[in-house]
């Protein structure tokens, strides 16, 4: 019976393993496998004077990345991985690889981001790619089940729809029998139509998309979003949900990880709560000390200046009170100052993870900013029903987890937290 690389141990008298071949090794009288799979990586070593013949001739034809099955002795050696080696009784390929290899899974020749994309499949046998997606299946997974305990109700919304959430042009129009339809850029409305519905408080994971032209090493045109909608809640409640959600987090990782971030060279520093919350209009200021294009009010954040702030206050923060025109619709002035909303962005330092804010609940201010947006409460007609039939105040956010895997790892590139991302240049694999 098969057993994982990783119960296999230096007291394990024999053991059959199944792999692939991370390297190969000949030196002449001896010759080398390091067998991996997902749990481990271990040294088969083939003493050609010691092994069957028929082990000797299966073992001449091994290339890297094909899949073997090895059953043998397990020997105690300090010198190899894991304290132990195995050295076979039997030896069968189970499939092999062509040679050459389009990557180098052993990473001791470095390959181009375009390169490991194009033969994703490869590039993710490393264990540091493999690292990295344990890891993030520990946030969403840590992420959901701490929603769940705090008493949401995981939803799951269209991803085709007549309308954008916030207007606009970034969407994906797609062919959808006669009508017109599009990809959805957030499940937003539909979050805000289940606080009508009673539900009190929701969560959705689950893809967005953004047809932003967008080249850098942060955006993608097809992201995950974990979206979160709570009813008789203002925007103060919803940021102490976040902000214990993202220190959870945290926990969950480095207390369930520690294997692949000391894989990955991660030293992780659980954030200190309370976050910061710093004004819009104090944030501008900060920015403008450093950068070189300065912001004036009203504008949004460039990347240059939300690293100014990060480098100032070096942690997690909240960006609060913003200019009520630069933040959707539907997000609740303050009444006794309308040009502020309660509207939020959580930051990691180096950039914006989350945004958020109070809704609106009230149906005619709603259409009033609709209107002042420069859009149609006709085609919001569905989103608007609601809200004429008793809608409790509420608020929510939406949070990134690639950006959110990106930065607790320190990755360079956004593209390394997703399988198979979908930016302006890569539609396959």
């Amino acid at each position: 019976m098969r057993l994982p690389i990783q119960a296999v141990t230096p007291e394990t008298e024999s053991a059959e393993i199944v792999g692939w071949v991370h390297e190969v090794r000949d030196l002449g009288g001896l010759s080398f496998f390091l067998i991996r799979d997902r749990t481990g990586i271990i040294q088969v070593t083939i003493p050609k004077k010691k092994v069957t013949a028929e082990v000797l001739d299966v073992a001449r034809n091994v290339s890297r990345e094909s899949v073997i099955r090895v059953r043998g002795r397990v020997k105690a050696i300090e010198k190899a991985p894991g304290g132990r080696e195995l050295v076979p009784e039997e030896l069968e390929v189970i499939s092999t690889a062509e040679s050459p290899l389009p990557l180098d899974v052993a990473e001791k020749v470095p390959a181009e981001m375009d390169t490991r994309l194009d033969s994703r499949f490869l590039d993710a046998r490393k264990p540091r790619v493999r690292a990295i997606f344990f890891i993030r299946s520990a946030v969403t997974s840590s992420a959901t089940a701490f929603l769940a305990s705090r008493g949401c109700i995981n939803i799951t919304t269209p991803k085709i729809v007549a309308a954008a959430t916030e207007g606009g042009t970034e969407l994906f129009p797609i062919a959808y029998f006669e009508k017109e339809a599009f990809l959805n850029q957030s499940p937003q409305l539909y979050k805000q139509m289940m606080m009508a519905a009673g539900f009190e408080s929701v969560f959705e994971l689950g893809p967005i998309f953004r047809a932003e032209e967008h080249n850098t090493v942060r955006h993608l045109n097809e992201a995950t979003s974990l979206d979160v909608e709570v009813s008789f809640a203002d925007h103060n409640d919803v940021m102490e949900l976040l902000e214990d959600l993202i220190v959870h987090v945290y926990e969950y990782v480095r207390e369930n990880c520690a294997g692949e971030l000391a894989e990955l060279g991660v030293d992780l520093k659980v954030p200190a709560k309370p976050f910061p919350r710093i004004p819009y209009a104090e944030a501008i200021e900060v920015a403008n000390r450093t950068i070189e294009e300065k912001l004036t009010f009203g504008a949004d954040l460039s990347p240059a200046a939300e690293r100014a702030i990060g480098d100032t206050v070096g942690q997690h923060y909240f960006i609060v009170d913003w200019p009520t025109d630069i933040r959707p619709y539907y997000a609740m002035p303050y009444p006794d100052r309308p040009e502020f909303c309660k509207a939020f962005d959580m930051m990691h330092p180096r950039m914006e993870l989350s945004s958020g804010a109070q809704r609106i609940h009230d149906h005619d201010l709603l259409v009033e900013r609709i209107r002042a947006k420069g859009l149609s409460p006709e085609s919001f007609e569905f989103y608007l029903k609601p809200f004429r039939y008793g809608m409790p105040p509420h608020a929510g956010w939406g949070l990134g987890i690639e950006r959110l895997v990106m930065t607790m790892l320190d990755l360079g590139n956004i593209r390394e937290a997703v399988l198979f991302p979908r930016d302006r240049h890569r539609l396959t694999p």
